[in-house]
């Protein structure tokens, strides 16, 4: 990008066609400052983007101004001031308080992840994996942190003017105002919805030359529930799971969703609508979340007038042995992170309750694609955790109404209400089916307005009053690498394929189809090595 450019510029570094890596770059006059810095989440090959270089160069970086404490907007920090970023993260207070948790159990989970593949048997010899960060790089980061109230302007950088409004996500979540090289935008962050817990719905002004809005549920309309038929639906999955007599487990992001089913769980036992059912908090960093809250709890709503997070009835698990023996426990509510069930102490509940009949897994999160929270919601009968293959045979509930998204009718009115939009506006942070529905509704709604879904690595000019000029493509290398993987094709094959061989009633059968596997990928990566190969030659030939 060209740094000096009197033109305000966005580079879109992350979340193009996908819901995780949020991380935008606005440059103008010699300046540059980042919206987020967030890590992708979801299959193996699209969290590898995580251990690349960036595509800026972090020292040059002025400011970062942090819409919200979720990982897949903040995790890459700490790496960014690993890379030699010195300058300022500009957040409101709240989510200063929870990066200093947030990130920390990031560094600890890189470090850990790190040491577990260099401990590998299959890898003696090998040159050792660095961590992409540490605990200390988190903890730095954290340090680095500024709050700035809300709705009151502040300049993060030479030549950039920036106010943050109430998103109504999190706690502490904000959309962005800037004002820069003449041009006014909008960024969304992640918007909630209305009438979510804790939180008072989205805010901000109205008429701008561009706005970035994410996208994640744009193709979905929830069916609307006030919180008391939210509080019966739970209650009726959680009678239903007691009856069974098995564990009712809940995979839960630590930040916000744990809070708002303690909120929930609490009420529920105050009214005596449910009792003598153990509830586990099984996340050591949902309580120090919870902790957070708890010191907030005087700016939260619906509260019912105390602080339902000391509620008696909660058992926070805090040691791993702890953890453990929760493996011998029936009849209990465990809520455990990571909430997609790709890491954390969840896999390690899904492991011994997957397989019960009697046991229940409630989902009340987003699942992204290419996730194991995602496959299992999906139907899947095996999947594999952890080099193990379970069979599904739990109970599979859902509870939509628990999303700290805004759904499709809620982003329309959202996009209205930040009207009229001059330039364009830009759709991020969501799926490309989402994206595109929600993009058709706007354009009905507005046939004159110009709309762009960019992908990874596009660059556009931002003019005043006037649609975006692309500057440049996205990367074409990334979009294999978003949605499911080889990966995630690979486990579900290696989940029924001794089920699928079993099928087979003769033994020197089966023999012949473990075989005839072998040959088809022997051939296969024989047939790539050649194409190659031939390749090679060709270009040699082109050159002479």
């Amino acid at each position: 990008m060209a740094a000096m450019s009197s033109a305000l510029t966005l580079a879109f570094h992350g979340a193009g066609r996908t819901v995780t890596g949020s991380c935008m770059q606005l440059s103008v006059g010699g300046a540059s400052i980042l919206v987020d810095c967030g890590m992708f989440q979801g299959s193996r090959t699209l969290e590898a983007l995580n251990a690349e270089p960036f595509a800026f160069d972090p020292p040059r970086i002025d400011a970062v101004i942090l819409t919200h404490a979720h990982i897949d907007h903040s995790g890459l920090l700490p790496k960014l001031v690993r890379a030699g970023y010195a300058g300022p993260i500009w957040c409101t207070a709240p989510t200063g308080d929870l990066l200093e948790f947030m990130l920390a159990d990031s560094g600890r989970i890189q470090e850990s992840d790190t040491e577990r593949r260099n401990r590998r048997r299959d890898r003696a010899g090998e040159p050792p994996f660095e961590p992409i960060y540490t605990e200390a790089d988190a903890l730095q980061a954290w340090r680095q942190s500024r709050a700035v109230p809300l709705e009151q302007w502040f300049e993060p950088a030479p030549g950039f003017r920036a106010r943050l409004w109430n998103a109504g996500h999190i706690l502490g979540s904000a959309s962005v105002e800037l004002e820069a090289g003449g041009v006014h935008l909008f960024c969304s962050g992640d918007i909630g919805p209305d009438n979510k817990a804790f939180e008072p719905d989205p805010a901000g002004p109205a008429g701008f030359d561009h706005v970035i809005c994410e996208s994640t549920y744009g193709n979905r309309r929830r069916e609307k529930f006030t919180m008391e038929q939210r509080r019966d639906r739970l209650e009726e999955i959680v009678r239903e799971a007691s009856g069974q007599g098995g564990n009712l487990v809940i995979p839960a992001f630590a930040l916000e969703r744990t809070q708002e089913l303690m909120l929930d769980l609490a009420m529920l036992c105050r009214q005596r609508r449910l009792c003598n059912v153990p509830i586990f908090i099984d996340s050591p960093l949902a309580n120090q979340a919870t902790s957070v809250f708890a010191a907030h709890a005087h700016t939260l709503e619906d509260m019912d007038g105390g602080n339902i997070f000391t509620h008696p009835d909660f058992h926070h698990v805090t040691d791993v042995a702890q953890s453990i023996r929760l493996n011998s426990v029936s009849g209990a509510i465990i809520i455990a992170a990571s909430g997609m069930c790709e890491a954390g102490r969840i896999r390690h509940h899904l492991l011994h309750n997957l397989a019960r009949r009697d046991s229940t897994v409630l989902f009340v999160g987003f699942q992204a694609k290419g996730s194991l929270g995602r496959t299992i919601m999906d139907g899947a009968p095996r999947v594999r955790i952890s080099g193990h293959d379970v069979a599904v045979r739990a109970q599979i509930r859902r509870i939509d109404s628990y999303s700290a998204h805004a759904d499709q009718r809620e982003l329309l009115d959202w996009i209205a209400a930040r009207g009229a939009i001059a330039g364009t506006l830009f759709l991020t942070h969501g799926e490309r089916e989402g994206q595109e529905v929600l993009a058709e509704l706007v354009q009905q709604r507005d046939p004159a307005l110009d709309i762009r879904l960019p992908e990874i690595g596009e660059i556009h000019a931002l003019p005043a009053g006037a649609p975006a000029r692309r500057l440049r493509t996205g990367r074409l290398d990334i979009q294999a690498a978003l949605g499911t993987d080889w990966q995630n094709s690979y486990a579900e094959l290696a989940t029924g394929l001794k089920q699928n061989l079993e099928r087979i009633r003769d033994t020197e059968a089966r023999r012949r189809a473990v075989e005839d596997m072998r040959r088809v990928l022997e051939s296969y990566a024989a047939h790539r090595e050649r194409r190659k190969a031939r390749r090679v030659l060709e270009e040699k030939a082109h050159r002479s």
